[in-house]
């Protein structure tokens, strides 16, 4: 194993592109430091490839005629993550005790090894000892039988397959709940919300295609260096026939200003460079809504105008007339706005505003994509209803090359809310769900995450089973969260790797280790596949072949079945262990529940490009109930929900292109200069001069969050970079221990961190 951290940390600045020779040097280093085996090379060139497996990082759409290597850097290092040839063995826990474990890093538990056996914890020693998999499943059975069913959490994270996802909310219900919190609550869920009561459907309408048409992009808060690199080949694409990309977003991104595609020859050998970025606003964290009041009032003003000396209109009033609702209300707002509140709380200047609406007033179709800066803030669904409004006042959605497009993060995390996975009885066809199995589904709501994360602290939750992921270590109040999780009666944790949350046990603890989606499943009927949901509601199949890295691992459906059958009375019409024997009759019976999206689905399942589950909203179809599109009128001007005040900053949490979500890959974070660290203070240099700091100087930040709860994270780095004044940026998850539980979006809660109040102690 590498440990990367022993240099020490060097902050210097970057100045070559996204993509290019960085991304190829990236990739060279951690193929051999995995120590991958010849087939696991092989399997790059399978990566997102019709009859290939579908990428576990992120859920960007993949192409019906994909590049000869459809990967990027960040789905390599995914790749060679889960290939890597190192193991966590029981002789490895027989060395270490939990205790000491908590002092390793994120990176050196993942770094370790794939798990290769199922475990229990033993309290007496502190420390995972081997267990059968037939004791554990009826040990976990035995503890979830006589709690109440409310009590008991079933988390899943967004890389679990469409498969066993179906299964894993189903097996809940039976059991009595929908306590069913995912990855989508700590993201996505404003899009989900404000989407849903905008234009009748979560998701976004738009498709790979409509890069294809689009004549302008309006960029918010989404760093797809880092987050979601295969867009930049679109995004390219674009640029080279001259289409517009509007950005804002309070940082200074590289993939979205430079960008050196690794795969044309020509670019590569004569250092070339496409500007993705035609306007980039540095607006302040949670100055979004701000910035698009800001257009909005410019279309307004323009209108008015043109309309009063007989010219055409700005707006699509014929199609606000025919399909909105809401607008009167919205341009009363948008009238009463004034320009020194909207550019005090976006933090630009008018000209720069009214220089981006210039170029959306003469768009023709116009996409809006956007990220966790528009989601994770106070006001996240107002964010996203926002965009919705700029998008519906010129007739953007439901046309080519025009509409909202969320990237999603984990690779079927949109897939899991389409087949069940949700705390929210609306979204499911509980109606159906009971004639096809039989049983009284439940209708009280369940607990998403942060509602799952009070139950374990105030001790109302008993238990709680993850299916993937690192909870513990994604949510907020970190350490409030590890301090209660011992007490809870059953901890179980299904994964590939060693993470944080397994590190702290409840009286019963099971650590149940799974194949990755890149190794071959083989069941009693033979080779399985498995599907997964992409960005833009396209579903692709996926078909391991690597050599699984332990013979005693299973598959998350053989998982979720053994737990199943032991834990649930018999229902005839349940037949968990067939569904495992041949994955086809899991898609079968998903097909029975949501009929429409998934109609042939075993049939279509690896079209090329995927198939496309439908879209109302992109037809122009509004299940809302005034059956059109409604606009919606901002509360305020800042999404973040507290007020500035002397010595207060905004800290946004970050993501470096070392690392997805929890998983850290290493210590460099190429694009913003900094390498051998990941404690790392980003200030504005008037800032630190304000402060009292200096570059280099070693601080601590503390939550200003006013509700009397001491949270601070020690020992950053202050170093100078290009954010506005009064914001922070600091590396995720690290800094989750300065949010509270109660900093989250209304209305979706997700927690906000994009914009948490934070103090520095010098």
């Amino acid at each position: 194993m590498t440990e990367q951290k022993s240099d020490s940390p060097d902050l210097s600045p970057f100045a070559g592109p996204a993509g290019g020779w960085g991304s190829v040097r990236s990739l060279a280093e951690i193929l051999p430091r995995e120590k991958i085996p010849a087939e696991g090379y092989r399997e790059l060139v399978r990566q997102n490839k019709p009859d290939g497996f579908q990428c576990v990082s992120c859920a960007w759409p993949k192409p019906a005629k994909p590049h000869p290597a459809e990967f990027c850097e960040e789905g390599a290092k995914a790749t060679a993550w889960e290939l890597t040839s190192y193991r966590t063995t029981p002789e490895f826990f027989a060395e270490h005790t939990l205790t000491e474990l908590r002092g390793w890093t994120d990176y050196e538990l993942e770094q370790h090894g794939r798990l290769t056996q199922p475990l229990r914890y033993d309290p007496a020693t502190d420390k995972y000892v081997a267990c059968g998999w037939e004791d554990a499943f009826d040990e976990i059975a035995r503890e979830l039988q006589p709690l109440d069913p409310r009590s008991v959490v079933f988390y899943s994270s967004g890389r679990t397959s469409l498969e066993a996802s179906y299964m894993y909310a189903l097996m809940a219900r039976m059991y009595g709940n929908q306590n069913l919190p995912d990855s989508s609550n700590m993201c996505h869920e404003s899009t989900s919300v404000g989407l849903k009561a905008a234009i009748g459907v979560p998701v976004g309408t738009t498709r790979l295609e409509d890069f294809e048409h689009t004549d302008m992009i309006l960029f918010f808060g989404q760093n797809v260096g880092s987050n979601a690199p295969r867009m930049l080949h679109d995004l390219r694409a674009c640029r080279k026939r001259g289409v517009e990309i509007v950005t804002f977003n309070p940082l200074r991104e590289r993939g979205l200003e430079r960008f050196t595609d690794p795969q044309n020859p020509l670019e590569m050998a004569t250092l070339g460079e496409t500007r993705i970025s035609t306007q980039y606003h540095q607006l302040r964290a949670g100055g979004d809504l701000g910035a698009m009041m800001g257009i909005a009032k410019c279309l307004v003003e323009w209108d008015d105008a043109a309309l009063a000396n007989g010219r055409e209109g700005v707006l699509d009033h014929a199609f606000i007339a025919e399909h909105t609702t809401g607008f009167d209300a919205f341009v009363a707002a948008v009238r009463a706005a004034d320009w020194l509140d909207i550019t005090r709380e976006s933090g630009l200047a008018r000209a720069e505003i009214e220089e981006s609406a210039r170029l959306y007033a003469k768009a023709t179709a116009v996409m809006a994509i956007y990220g966790m800066g528009i989601t994770q803030h106070v006001k996240g669904v107002e964010n996203v209803r926002m965009i919705v409004n700029l998008l519906l006042m010129r007739g953007n959605i439901g046309k080519p090359g025009a509409g909202p497009t969320p990237v999603r993060g984990h690779s079927n995390v949109q897939g899991q809310r389409t087949v069940g996975i949700t705390e929210k009885t609306e979204l499911v066809p509980v109606e159906r769900i009971e004639a096809q199995y039989g049983f009284h589904c439940p209708r009280e709501k369940g607990l998403d995450t942060v509602e799952s994360c009070r139950g374990v602290i105030d001790g109302s939750v008993r238990a709680f089973v993850a299916l993937g992921g690192n909870f513990l270590r994604a949510v907020p109040e970190t350490a409030a969260m590890e301090e209660a999780w011992p007490r809870l009666r059953l901890s179980v944790q299904i994964a590939t790797k060693l993470n944080r949350n397994h590190l702290f046990a409840g009286a019963v603890t099971y650590l149940l280790p799974c194949l990755g989606r890149i190794e071959r499943d083989v069941q009693a009927s033979g080779p399985q596949a498995v599907s997964v949901e992409d960005s833009t509601g396209c579903i692709h199949g996926s078909r391991g072949k690597a050599e699984p890295a332990s013979p005693h691992l299973r598959s998350e459906p053989a998982i979720v079945a053994g737990i199943a059958v032991r834990l649930l009375p018999a229902n005839p019409a349940v037949d968990w262990t067939g569904w495992v024997a041949d994955y086809a009759t899991i898609r079968d019976a998903i097909e029975r529940t949501y009929p429409e999206p998934f109609k042939d689905f075993n049939r279509r399942m690896f079209e090329p490009g995927g198939f496309w589950k439908g879209n109302k909203a992109a037809g122009r179809v509004w299940l809302t109930p005034s059956g059109k599109a409604e606009f919606l009128a901002p509360t305020g001007l800042c999404a973040t929900g507290f007020d500035d005040a002397e010595g207060r900053y905004r800290l946004m949490t970050l993501r470096s292109n070392d690392q997805f979500n929890t998983t850290i890959y290493g210590y460099h974070d190429r694009f913003r200069g900094v390498r051998n660290t990941r404690d790392v203070l980003f200030m504005n240099a008037n800032d630190i001069a304000k402060a009292g700091l200096s570059e280099g100087q070693i601080v601590a930040l503390e939550s200003d969050a006013q509700d009397g709860m001491r949270r601070a994270r020690e020992g950053l780095i202050v170093m100078p970079y290009s954010i506005p004044e009064g914001c922070l940026g600091a590396y995720y998850p690290e800094c989750n221990v300065l949010m509270s539980l109660d900093h989250h979006a209304e209305q979706s809660h997700v927690p906000a961190a994009k914009s948490v109040p934070v103090r520095i102690r010098a």
